[in-house]
Order: C-alpha cells, then sequence, then structure tokens
C-alpha cells in the first residue's frame, strides 16, 4: 500500500517538474507567453500601418506608426514587460533606435544631412517622395520589426504588401 502510495507522489512529481520545465523554456525563448503574442499581434498592426503609410506618401500616419511602436519596442529592449531573449531585446533596442531617428528626421528633413543611413539589403522599393529621405532606415526598420515578429510568434509573420506607387 505504501509503495503505491510512493509511487504515485513520485508520478505526480515528475509530472510537475516537467510541467515546469516547458512553462520555463517557452518563457525563455519568448514565444509562448500570452503578453509576448500580444505584443507579436500588436507589433504586426504598427508594421502592417507602417508599410501603408510610408509607401502611400502619408507622412502623419508614417509619423502616428512611429510613434505608437517606438514605446513597445522600448519594452521589448528592456526585456522586463516582456519574456525574450537578449538578441531579441537587442533587436528591439535597434529597431526602436531606427524608428525615433526616422521620426526625428521626418518631423526635420534638415536633420537628415547629420544621420549616416546603412544602405539597407531589403528588397523592398524606395518609399516614394516626401519620404524617400529615409529609405534606408525606414526598409532596415521594417527588416528588424520582421524579424522580431518571427521571434515573437515563433513563426514568419504575413508577407509584406506594398501599395502601388
Amino acid at each position: 500500500m505504501r509503495g503505491n502510495f510512493a509511487r504515485i507522489v513520485a508520478a505526480v512529481v515528475a509530472g510537475s517538474v516537467l510541467a515546469l520545465t516547458g512553462a520555463a523554456v517557452a518563457a525563455a525563448d519568448g514565444s509562448g507567453t500570452s503578453s509576448t503574442q500580444a505584443a507579436g499581434e500588436q507589433l504586426l498592426q504598427l508594421r502592417t500601418e507602417l508599410v501603408d503609410s510610408a509607401y502611400s506618401a502619408d507622412v502623419p500616419g508614417t509619423q502616428r506608426a512611429l510613434g505608437q511602436m517606438s514605446p513597445l519596442l522600448g519594452d521589448l529592449a528592456a526585456g522586463e514587460k516582456y519574456t525574450v531573449q537578449s538578441d531579441t531585446r537587442e533587436t528591439a533596442a535597434s529597431a526602436k533606435n531606427d524608428a525615433d531617428t526616422t521620426s526625428r528626421i521626418i518631423a526635420d528633413p534638415s536633420q537628415a544631412s547629420t544621420v549616416k543611413q546603412v544602405p539597407s539589403t531589403s528588397p523592398l522599393q524606395n518609399p516614394p517622395p516626401p519620404l524617400d529621405i529615409v529609405a534606408d532606415l525606414l526598409k532596415t526598420l521594417i527588416q528588424k520589426l520582421t524579424e522580431l515578429l518571427n521571434a515573437l510568434t515563433g513563426t514568419p509573420p504575413p508577407a509584406l504588401t506594398v501599395p502601388a506607387a
């Protein structure tokens, strides 16, 4: 009788350990938690808004999308509100910097000459004027957002659809 009871207790303890280990692994990779999934969904919506606005030459819409994504990228970079891997935090910090720089240049185009834009490797076309002055920053930012979405959700995000110019 005591042997059966001991086996049952051992099975329950082993099951609990496995469940806790699985939860820790899910939290460590940054995907699977409901708050991380929600952040991914919000970021997907903001990426879509950014692409739609930028490639439609909608300057206020682009500024609005950049302004809304900056706090979320900051939260992801800080690693306090969302549990994500360090490389995901680094990508979020870099994306936040790109978003803030892009927003600053759009607000004051005279600052474009003070920021060195690294040529983007993105296959996206350049946005139309007046947003073409931040083309490389925008394309690099969109690429980083796509990487973040993949890290947050664990699956590749939907393909981008760029509005016709």
